[in-house]
């Protein structure tokens, strides 16, 4: 086979306009290699930015157009700030010039100096009389550093099955689990699966990351009989046939071997939701209901609308008919006149979900936690979900987010996830980001943010070409960090980048800069400048959640016994020998357990103890975290009953049941909520970070 031709590179022209509107024309996929993207990947990408170069010519105009506007401009279209320095944008304007700043706080300034935080309205006006307005972002330098070190677990909320679930985890699970944890373990957080609204329809896409909105939780987790209005349903005949079905679907999972079946689940939900629509709320709940439409205002609106547009037109907008497809024409006003009952029922399952959510934060606090619940920020949303509908001049039209190709995948990869477009961002002054995090922040006592390097620059992939044809697109990451940093310090809560993997330089370094914890699992740390051993626990960095696993990777049982290459193998996923993968994997657990024994961390291994060796070395491997000075420390909940399958198995479809799996012990069978909290084999190991160590 004759191999492609390397496409086309940028010329100058055309690498000058794209270095002026954040573009890159090439990538390192490692520190001794450069890439150059393609003269098609930058123009198309370009023209997603609003750009035409798809000519010489047009080429040129745009690159004049671009240099005149930035050489005239005064101020970027949102000037960052923090609290205590003024900002640099304002030192570059010409001398005498006059500021008027009007505040967050109904207050108007003629000095930067001494600004409260918050999202300002800055105007600069020369001595020659040009003016110029722009948003102005002032944020705290950084967040506090949590108070003290923590211990917490770290699970997928719809495989945490109670026996009061209907078939898969819920907000009620979520806050048994936060005060039990709290109280009887010591822990401080509890960290889950991003809980954002999926897309609707059968068969649902089980993956947590690829939404329909990040902004609104998915009532799939509502705890039905905690909604006050259950007592009062005017059937509750059929209520009770509802839990008694959900009962049957609890019980396929606990006992019967079969997968979570979430679209099962929120059929039965939902026919239960609509019987307790029909109860009218008393005045209290009347009056937190209208406070709640008030304060979420056109964002619900929009949501609610587009849910109730998706039962009528299916659940992908761009298929709809045409006036629809705008949030904002005549024809979506009428359809949402005409569909004012749906409105409220989608706006009402928000409210009540997002209640819920509050609860179990507050369940969690009230048991001690100084965090509570760390809930999960996805990358970004579906094309044809409600926020990429609402939002839509704020997304990138005919591009994807991904990733270059890399040692671990030469192919790239495209997560069909449309990207936001820093101009209008800037131009909005963060408006959707600044939004987003609020809500976010409204029950969470941290945010884990995915793929964090995506606040400094995104892979962009144009529609119908590879990943491999795809070019990066820079972000103003001081802004985003800005929102992100005010955000979080209203709502007095953390914030983890997950930024495993290839992180270009200066990034992991931005992040701690302003007290954005990152990400270390055990079994990547190691010495990748030097011998490539495992770190030693002192090398570790401090401003980090550790853990030893995450979803998408093996349980630690796996991980130490080598079941993932066998599980691997079974699906036709290794690219080697089945015996060169085998022996690469022993060898990884053989250093790392190793190094736990030098340090005389493996306890109970031999003679007479009643602890397994496997329980042993998954204890040691949390007795090794507890002497880093990561600042929080993860537990996988599974791996506190000996799990072996890992929740997400990156490269699978449909060989795989990826976000459908209960938790289970070690020979396979599920393991419900009160059997985790009697589990001796649990509360050893949480005995061991409570203990510190010993």
């Amino acid at each position: 086979m004759t191999a492609p031709r390397p496409a086309d590179p940028p010329s100058e022209d055309l690498s000058r306009l794209a270095a002026l509107h954040g573009v890159a024309t090439s990538y390192s996929p490692s520190p001794d290699r450069s890439v150059a993207a393609s003269a098609t990947a930058v123009t198309l990408t370009l023209a997603a930015l609003g750009v035409d170069a798809s000519t010489p010519g047009a080429v040129r105009a745009a690159l004049a157009a671009r240099e005149g506007e930035l050489g005239e401009r005064l101020l970027p279209p949102t000037v960052v700030g923090w609290s205590g320095s003024p900002p640099a944008a304002l030192a570059a304007l010409p001398g005498g010039t006059r500021l008027r700043i009007d505040t967050e706080q109904g207050e108007s300034r003629a000095s930067a100096d001494g600004l409260p935080p918050g999202v300002h309205r800055l105007t600069a006006t020369t001595p020659d009389g040009r003016t110029a307005t722009a948003h102005l972002i002032v944020a705290p330098p950084r967040l506090p550093a949590p108070a003290g070190r923590s211990y917490g677990l770290l699970v997928q909320l719809y495989s945490l099955l109670s026996r009061r679930s209907w078939g898969m985890g819920d907000l009620g699970d979520l806050a048994e689990l936060a005060g039990w944890a709290g109280r009887s373990l010591g822990a401080g957080f509890v960290q889950v699966n991003p809980l954002h609204a999926a897309v609707p329809g059968a068969p649902t896409d089980p993956s947590p990351y690829r939404p329909s909105s990040r902004r609104f939780p998915d009532p799939v987790h509502l705890r039905v009989e905690d909604v006050p209005e259950a007592a009062y349903a005017e059937d509750p005949g059929r209520l009770r046939a509802l839990l008694e079905r959900s009962g049957r679907l609890r019980e396929a999972v606990l006992h019967q071997g079969a997968l979570i079946d979430r679209d099962a689940v929120w059929e039965l939900k939902r026919e239960a939701l609509e019987l307790l629509a029909e109860v009218p709320l008393g005045p209290g709940r009347r009056a937190a209901y209208c406070d709640f439409l008030a304060g979420q205002g056109q964002a619900l609106e929009d949501h609610a609308t587009w849910c109730a547009l998706a039962e009528v037109h299916g659940s992908d907008w761009h298929r709809w008919p045409t006036g629809l497809r705008d949030p904002r024409s005549a024809e979506t006003a009428q359809a949402r006149n005409g569909l004012m009952d749906r409105v409220d029922f989608w706006s009402r399952l928000a409210w009540l979900t997002d209640t819920q959510l509050t609860a179990a934060q507050r369940a969690g606090r009230e048991a001690g936690m100084p965090v509570g619940i760390v809930h999960d920020l996805a990358v970004g949303v579906h094309p044809g979900g409600a926020d990429a509908w609402a939002q839509q001049e704020y997304f990138a039209a005919g591009m994807s987010v991904g990733a270059p190709p890399d040692a671990f995948n030469a192919r790239g990869q495209d997560w069909g996830l449309p990207p936001w477009r820093p101009d209008r961002l800037a131009e909005s002054g963060y408006a959707p980001f600044r939004e987003l995090l609020r809500a976010l922040f409204r029950y969470a006592g941290a945010l884990r943010i995915d793929h964090v390097m995506g606040l400094f620059r995104l892979w962009w992939v144009p529609q119908g070409h590879p990943p491999t044809e795809g070019t990066y697109v820079r972000y103003d990451a001081e802004a985003m960090l800005a929102v992100l940093v005010l955000e979080a310090s209203r709502a007095g809560a953390l914030v983890i980048g997950e930024d495993l993997g290839t992180v270009e330089p200066g990034v992991r370094e931005a992040l701690r800069e302003r007290g954005v914890l990152g990400t270390s699992v055990l079994w990547f740390e190691r010495d990748w400048d030097g011998d490539g051993r495992p770190l030693p626990p002192d090398a570790w960095r401090a401003d980090c959640l550790a853990t030893a696993t995450t979803h998408d990777l093996p349980s630690t049982a796996a991980r130490l016994t080598g079941e993932h290459v066998e599980l691997r193998d079974s699906l036709g996923l290794l690219t080697r020998p089945l015996e060169e993968e085998r022996a690469e994997a022993a060898a990884d657990a053989g250093e790392w357990l190793s190094l736990l024994s030098r340090l005389g961390l493996l306890h109970g291994t031999g003679g007479g103890s009643d602890t397994s060796s496997e329980e042993a070395e998954i204890q040691a491997v949390h007795r090794f975290l507890l002497r880093t000075p990561a600042r929080m420390i993860g537990v996988w909940l599974p791996d506190g009953v000996g799990d072996r399958r890992p929740q997400n198995l990156p490269g699978t479809w449909d060989q795989y049941p990826n976000w459908r799996l209960p938790i289970a012990d070690a020979q396979g069978r599920p393991v419900t909520l009160e059997d985790l909290a009697a589990s001796p084999r649990l509360h050893a190991l949480m005995g061991v970070l409570r203990d510190g160590g010993a």
